[in-house]
Parts: structure tokens; sequence; C-alpha cells
């Protein structure tokens, strides 16, 4: 059985929050918190209820077991993939996938 750290959830919704490009305000507004409870959050300072965690889920696209244990499988890093494109505007998509592309093509020209 996994412990809950509040430490590290407070990490992973800072690492989430930053990528997909919010500011702590914004994240705040979006999950119906203040910035200075979501900064405790950040910190590990503070706990939170379980409506507070399903809003943060929600506004950062990832899974509540994420935010409560991190990464337990490869389905939780596409989730969070996943929830990062969503973030990207429509008509730059097509650039991302280009991007993205790219990347993979290059790391795995090093792996060899």
């Amino acid at each position: 059985m996994s412990t809950i750290d509040s430490v590290k959830m407070g990490e992973r919704i800072k690492k989430q929050r930053l990528l997909n490009g919010y500011s702590r305000e914004k994240l705040a507004e979006m999950a119906d918190i203040t910035p200075r409870f979501c900064y405790d959050l950040e910190l590990g300072l503070k706990n939170m209820s379980v409506n507070t965690l399903c809003k943060l889920s929600n506004s950062l696209n990832v899974p509540v077991d994420y935010i409560l244990f991190g990464p337990v499988s490869e389905t939780n890093i596409f989730d969070s993939l996943i929830g990062i494109i969503r973030t990207c505007p429509p008509d730059k998509l097509e650039h991302l996938e280009q991007i993205v592309s790219h990347y993979i093509l290059a790391v795995q020209d090093t792996d060899e």
C-alpha cells in the first residue's frame, strides 16, 4: 500500500502546473482555490479535500492517482502528455506534431 507524501504531491502539482504553462494564480482560479492555498499545496504545507483534489486533477489534465502517488505506469505519462497537448492552440497542433516527430527521430538516432 502506498502512502501519500504531501511534499511529493505538491511537487507533482507544481510540475504539472509548469508543464501546462499555468501561473499559480491561473491554476488557483481554475481549481477554485486561493493562490496562497495553491502555494501551500505545492510546498506540501497543507492538505486538501477530495473535491479540491478532483478540481486540481481536472485543471492539470492528470489523473487523481498521479497527484497522489506519482507516475505508476506508462499510461500516466501518456495521460500527462495528452493533458499538455490539449493546452496547445488548435491552429498550432500541426506544428507541435512536427516538433514531436523530429524530437523522436533525433532521440532514436542518439540511442544507436
